[in-house]
């Protein structure tokens, strides 16, 4: 949460502008939650257990950018972040996944992320250690030195001298290992198998939802099978490396980080949560969604959730749920629920204006992407002015016209636009391609027109 200090919310907001158009709203809205975060670490330890994070619901149709506010959101924050459809989940009692099991990964996601930062600071020394043992497969060490048995107890005269040929050797070879000399080298190395012995278990959920690593489980009693490998000197020193940081990093430092991290920054992207709104159905085999409800309730409010790491607190993980809402409305949600999510934020369908800005302004924009794309292949790809606006446009009147999908509706109409373009290259030698007005409508107006075709294709 450092780097959060120098974010102040309208610094979040332009960050977010960066990759998402519109939707000021929103943007705003985790923007103060976000800074609200570091706010609490801030605040006296007596109060600060009392500050409970602002859950957010974001309403909106699909592909308006809920997913990725939140995406970018975690990034800049630095903290675990996990994404997740409420469809996956099922009430306690049928098989799937139960409501637990977000927070599992996301304590599994913070000590990949906590381990890497580790990895980082270590990775000098480690490269260091490394190098060391290279040194030892590449030049085998001279005999221990042993004491003469005689009345003047000196040591062998032999051995001194191997050993001081051995210390002139070492040297030789580590300037060649420095010139990159030995790249190709064939060292033995012990390499550690991951070897398991196979087991069934017999369960409804998977090993994973058990929150149990089997080999962490068994691993002590087992010893561990390692077996000789031969490998070049380059691929040696990666193995070493990693081999080094492992036992460089303090696991039990990276656990208790982590948990912390879920604990006071975690972020949890809710999708789908309007799909386990409404009335259970009274046919069929739908799991109850008001029982998906109840089981989340309490992860949502702040209860222990049993990890392989140990037990981690959700009072203060962040909440973001977001959903179309088109036949369900947040009022369908149980009412204690609803309580857990206090911000609601209504996000706007997009216009052509809005695609226009879409296709062009990102630092990840679809035109940017494609011209990247063509120019691996020696190919020089440009879209008038006019031609992005009438791609705007035909993106607008298919949303209106069919279902409206939003940005995602770009993907499709670019796709059909330049298939050709990308399926002939680089068979066909083109230098350059222009892709004017006329080339736009030429190629998509039929597909347009025809509204049976453009629903299957576009």
């Amino acid at each position: 949460m450092s780097n959060l200090k120098e974010l102040t919310p309208k610094q979040i907001v332009e960050a977010l502008d960066k990759y998402i158009i519109g939707q000021d709203n929103a943007k705003k809205s985790v923007a103060i939650a976000l800074r609200n975060r570091w706010r609490r670490q801030q605040v006296p330890e007596e109060l600060r257990d009392e500050i409970y994070p602002n859950n957010i619901i974001l309403i909106g149709p699909t592909g308006v950018g809920k997913t990725e506010i939140a995406r970018r959101l975690a990034r800049l924050a630095g903290a675990p972040f996990i994404k997740i459809e409420a469809t996956k989940f099922t009430e306690v009692g049928y098989v799937g996944r139960d409501v637990e099991s977000m927070i599992r990964d996301l304590t599994d996601l913070a000590v990949s992320m906590v381990k890497s930062e580790k990895t980082d600071e270590v990775q000098v020394r480690a490269e260091k250690h490394a190098k060391e043992r290279i040194l030892d497969l590449l030049i085998s060490p001279p005999p221990k030195k042993r004491k003469r048995v005689g009345i003047d107890n000196n040591s062998d005269p032999e051995i001194d001298d191997s050993e001081e040929r051995y210390k002139r050797n070492r040297a030789k070879f580590e300037a060649k290992l420095d010139k990159g000399e030995l790249e190709d080298r064939t060292v033995e190395l012990d390499v550690q198998s991951d070897q398991f012995p196979s087991m069934q278990i017999i369960s409804p959920m998977g090993v994973e939802e058990m929150g149990v690593n089997l080999q962490d489980l068994f691993g002590g009693m087992m010893p561990k099978k390692t077996k000789r490998r031969k490998m070049k000197v380059k691929e040696a020193r990666n193995h070493l490396i990693q081999e080094e940081a492992q036992k460089l990093i303090d696991m039990e430092q990276v656990v208790q980080e982590a948990i912390e991290r879920v604990q006071n920054s975690g972020i949890v992207f809710l999708d789908e949560i309007d799909k386990i709104a409404g009335e259970d159905s009274k046919a069929g085999p739908d799991v109850s969604r008001q029982g998906v409800q109840r089981d989340l309730l309490p992860v949502v409010e702040g209860t222990s959730v049993f990890t392989k790491y140990g037990m981690v607190k959700t009072d203060h993980v962040l909440f973001i749920a977001s959903g179309a809402f088109h036949v369900a409305k947040p009022s369908d949600l149980i009412p204690e629920l609803q309580g857990r999510f206090p911000i609601r934020v209504e996000l706007n369908s997009l216009t052509a204006a809005d695609f226009v800005r879409i296709l062009t302004e990102p630092e990840n924009a679809l035109i940017k992407q494609y011209i990247a794309l063509l120019k691996t292949e020696g190919v020089d790809l440009k879209f008038t002015k006019d031609s992005i606006q009438e791609i705007a446009n035909i993106a607008s009147q298919v949303n209106e016209r069919t279902e409206n999908i939003g940005a995602r509706r770009l993907h499709t109409i670019l796709t059909a636009l330049l298939e050709d373009h990308l399926f002939n290259v680089p068979d066909v030698k083109i230098k350059k391609v222009e892709i004017t007005k006329k080339l736009v409508r030429d190629t998509l107006n039929d597909i347009v027109e025809d509204e049976d075709l453009s629903r299957y294709i576009l």
